[in-house]
């Protein structure tokens, strides 16, 4: 949403195509508390003064800085939660495609950038091989 004349403009995501995303469980409880007796097309959330949220405004509100710090993770941005979610639905077995719906992104190869490996991945790839190799003796 971005200040314009007579009022707030919804800013339409950078890629300025529509999508729809998924709403998964844990979120359904919040997401229904902030939309309880909400009008239609207002939003979901608001910055402290009632208009937009700003960066800033986020990050004071979350006192996101000391909050990473204190969980060891000084220096993670909110756009690394992004990549952790790509990652988290391919590693769920969503199709890449899907993923790329998701984020919105033009291309694959764009959304394949934000999926990363983890050590489970590592550990289980090693053992796969292992026991290929098992086999071919």
């Amino acid at each position: 949403m971005l200040p314009g004349t007579g009022g707030l403009n919804i800013k339409p995501p950078k890629g300025r195509r529509v999508r729809r995303v998924p709403i998964i469980e844990p979120l359904e409880p919040v997401l229904r508390r902030l939309t309880v007796q909400r009008g239609r097309n207002l939003p979901l959330l608001r910055g402290p003064r009632g208009g937009v949220i700003t960066t800033a405004a986020l990050r004071n509100a979350t006192n996101w800085d000391a909050l990473v710090a204190s969980l060891g993770f000084p220096g993670l941005r909110r756009h690394d939660l992004r990549h952790a979610g790509a990652t988290w639905f391919a590693k769920a077995g969503i199709p890449i495609h899907v993923v790329n719906h998701i984020l919105g992104h033009a291309s694959v190869e764009t959304t394949r950038a934000y999926l990363h490996t983890d050590n489970t991945a590592l550990q289980n790839a090693g053992a796969r091989m292992n026991e290929h190799l098992r086999r071919q003796r």
